[in-house]
């Protein structure tokens, strides 16, 4: 229920409750975040879970309080999304053929794992590195990929540098901005600044697909 309550008061007020967390739960705080990016990462069902902004605020706080060690945080964050993916990927793969057998399963069609198979053969490593940096995509990717049937060994090796690249970066950035006074007042608009520019790429390429069509 904790976790619950924290996400919930995370999505309104992110630094205030991340901080709030700290000062009560001290080093539990490390297990409860990597829960939250394991989950984001490896559950298909939950890609509204925070992620950026999570990786943002931790990087801030570990700057302005003290409290988090960033030399703890980004390999214990890497390897939750790693977990998190490797999860999604094999999920994906042992459900493939029945997911292929359905033209739609839930929000999931057939043709989006075929697309995204046609993606992934067109753009390979770049497309599992770029899809870690897009919201709701970085949670479907990996088990699509898996269902779609990729290359494990090309999988794992563009997974984690993908992983290494969003945590460290964005974790890093939150680190490096987090005595900056403007940034602590607006903290929510550079949060949305920072999503915004994660998801431009994936608008833009819906935007050609439906200029295309016409």
């Amino acid at each position: 229920m904790e976790i619950i309550h924290f996400l919930l008061e995370f999505l309104k007020d992110p630094l205030t409750t991340l901080e709030g967390f700290l000062d009560t739960y001290d080093t539990l705080t490390y297990g409860i975040l990597f829960l939250v990016i394991f989950v984001e990462t490896g559950f298909i069902v939950m890609p509204l879970l925070p992620g950026d902004s999570l990786l943002f605020a931790v990087g801030l706080l570990a700057a302005t309080t003290g409290k988090l060690a960033l030399s703890i945080i980004i390999p214990l964050l890497i390897l939750a999304a790693l977990l998190g993916d490797n999860l999604n990927y094999f999920v994906g793969r042992k459900f493939s053929a029945f997911i292929k057998s359905k033209d739609k399963i839930l929000f999931l069609k057939r043709e989006y794992i075929e697309q995204t198979e046609e993606f992934y053969e067109k753009h390979g490593a770049k497309a599992i590195i770029l899809a870690r940096f897009m919201p709701i995509v970085r949670t479907i990717a990996p088990f699509v990929a898996g269902a779609g049937s990729m290359n494990y060994g090309k999988y794992i090796l563009n997974c984690f540098l993908g992983a290494v690249l969003w945590v460290t970066s964005i974790t890093s950035l939150g680190y490096f901005l987090g005595n900056n006074a403007f940034v602590k007042d607006n903290f929510e608009k550079v949060v949305l600044a920072i999503v915004f520019i994660s998801v431009a790429p994936m608008l833009w390429g819906l935007i050609k697909v439906k200029l295309l069509k016409k």
